[in-house]
């Protein structure tokens, strides 16, 4: 998930040829306050201009509390945005509250229920609530951490260990693994320093998340290498579903692969290691007929 500054047209224009699965215009940090509008604007016309193709289309708007918030989530509703990304996220009923927004806009367009959620989750109060917001709407596609915010919260900083982040990592997981939606990771922002990234890209992978937040396209080949299934990986899950499915048409309730007993885990291991591969285009529908 790329951010792009919604002040920036020339960065809005070229976004997707890098590849990115998903772009995220921002009207919130990284447009001053005397940009706002201008910056609601151009965001608007880029998503009813530019033909982003299949490339999912996030827009962060500003906090419902500021003078902004309404404005952009009428613009960006109007402008058939996919996913409205909520910032600093605290409670379940500011979820409900931004719902409540986007059903106006809708209802008025005719088109009720297009518009989807994820919540950005950027302090303490925010991880204690994960699961509630997770589950606040149906429309709820995802949550994610915001670690900047989320430091400065509890009075610390990031390192290159992370082990400030750990507990608020698990806890997005978890939460959002419990309400059956995505989760995502937080930036890094130092491109001096991609061993770190691909580090901490290992990290959230290792932990769950489904994927990583960027700023830059340098670190999109990094973040797909490190999500994208191995060959070896794509060659045991295979072997697995195979053999699960030769059990089950000899109506057998045991299967064992190279002696090993194979359990439901093992298998949902095995099914997301095909969809890793089926996503990014290492393995086709075709391969596994």
């Amino acid at each position: 998930m790329m951010f792009v500054p919604g002040n920036n047209p020339g960065m809005m224009q070229d976004a997707h040829i890098y590849g990115p699965d998903c772009i995220m215009l921002d009207l919130e940090d990284s447009v001053t306050m005397a940009e706002k509008d201008a910056a609601r604007l151009l965001v608007y016309n880029a998503l009813k201009s530019i033909d982003y193709g299949d490339t999912e289309m996030v827009v962060r708007i500003n906090p419902l509390s500021t003078p902004y918030g309404r404005k952009d989530v009428e613009a960006v509703v109007k402008a058939g945005v996919d996913v409205i990304r909520m910032p600093k996220t605290e409670t379940a009923d500011e979820v409900r509250e931004l719902e409540a927004e986007i059903v106006k806009v809708e209802t008025e367009l005719g088109c009720v229920g297009r518009t989807r959620i994820m919540a950005a989750i950027e302090s303490a109060l925010g991880i204690v609530n994960a699961h509630a917001i997770a589950t606040a709407s149906s429309r709820m596609m995802g949550i994610a951490l915001g670690a900047e915010d989320y430091t400065a919260n509890l009075k610390t900083q990031r390192s290159a260990s992370g082990a400030e982040l750990l507990l608020a990592r698990e806890t997005i997981v978890v939460a959002a693994r419990a309400a059956g939606i995505c989760c995502f990771d937080t930036v890094y922002s130092n491109l001096d320093d991609m061993e770190t990234f691909r580090s901490e890209v290992e990290l959230i992978k290792t932990l769950g998340f489904d994927g990583k937040s960027i700023i830059n396209p340098r670190q999109i080949e990094i973040v797909n290498e490190v999500f994208t299934p191995k060959e070896k990986e794509i060659l045991k899950a295979r072997t697995i579903l195979a053999a699960i499915k030769e059990a089950q048409a000899k109506g057998s309730g045991v299967i064992a692969v190279n002696g090993k007993m194979v359990d439901r885990p093992v298998v949902i291991r095995a099914e997301r290691t095909i969809a890793l591969a089926l996503a990014a285009g290492v393995l086709t529908k075709e391969d596994l007929q």
